[in-house]
């Protein structure tokens, strides 16, 4: 399987605008890659597309789309998929992923809502996800996303869908364990029963995030917020499942504190994968920096 695999330090952050002056002051070196979201980059000129090229050039960068709705009703929007693919090009990025959803019909919606979990809907997502790979010219992976509603009609479990989709697909998994913990715990499920039901030797990438609970104990993916134990907990057990080490990126959208402080948590991740993977890892280095 062509995996795309690390060839610099496995622990990234999320490449947030807020964070730009302090990262042009000094790069943490706990930091080994940054991820993108293409909708907010691509075709951008001037004095954004030369900064941000100044760091594409010294740190890997991978790309994590936001609204390409690959289970949506609409139209598969080429037009974005072909922005992208010139995007990466441009900037040497080798790995995209996706959420394992829908946002979009005749505009976007600005949410990510789930797919029904049917034989007809397995293949109908799994042909969008081929025809992107297609134009992309890669594999992607899809990420498993966090729901607040339950779609009727489901003929499969949520672990039996993301299986059944990225195996017809062809593709990779996007692991994320914040989601599958926010899901455990709006839907009563162990998390690490469903960790184990997907094909967790498919993954390319991973997220960790925060999450909010609300005063009626709602659990709502925010990313604003620290890792909490039991995710920490979940990436564990996701890591030693995996058998390979993988990149695995900090979210974190909003009340986004200082540098130093996300810093610390990118440094936990990596510990993390060193207590998993010691003997590849210690193989693996930090891309220089020129």
């Amino acid at each position: 399987m062509n995996m795309v695999l690390t060839t610099f330090n496995p622990a990234g952050l999320g490449f947030r605008r807020e964070l730009i002056p302090a990262l042009q002051q000094a790069v943490p070196p706990e930091i080994g890659f940054f991820e993108i979201a293409p909708e907010n980059w691509a075709g951008m000129g001037g004095r954004s597309a030369h900064m941000l090229r100044a760091f594409t050039e010294r740190y890997p960068f991978l790309c994590h789309g936001l609204s390409l709705s690959l289970g949506g009703p609409g139209a598969l929007d080429e037009i974005l998929l072909r922005r992208t693919r010139d995007f990466m090009r441009e900037h040497g990025m080798t790995l995209f992923t996706e959420h394992l959803s829908w946002c979009a019909d005749d505009s976007h919606l600005y949410d990510l809502l789930p797919i029904p979990q049917t034989e007809e809907a397995v293949r109908y997502t799994a042909e969008r996800i081929a025809r992107a790979q297609d134009i992309l010219g890669m594999r992607i992976g899809v990420e498993n996303a966090s729901t607040y509603i339950a779609p009727p009609g489901a003929e499969m479990t949520e672990p039996e869908f993301v299986r059944a989709v990225v195996e017809r697909a062809d593709c990779l998994l996007h692991l994320d364990v914040n989601n599958i913990y926010v899901n455990s715990r709006n839907f009563g499920f162990d998390p690490h029963a469903y960790l184990a039901q997907l094909p967790l030797e498919r993954t390319c990438y991973v997220h960790v995030a925060g999450h909010c609970v609300e005063e009626d104990g709602l659990v709502i993916d925010t990313h604003g917020s620290d890792v909490i134990d039991p995710v920490w907990q979940l990436l564990q057990a996701a890591y030693q499942r995996m058998g390979h080490p993988v990149p695995t990126c900090l979210e974190r959208d909003f009340n986004i504190p200082d540098l130093p402080t996300l810093a610390q948590e990118v440094a936990h991740i990596a510990r993390l994968q060193q207590q998993a993977f010691a003997p590849v890892t210690q193989r693996v280095h930090p891309q220089k920096v020129a």
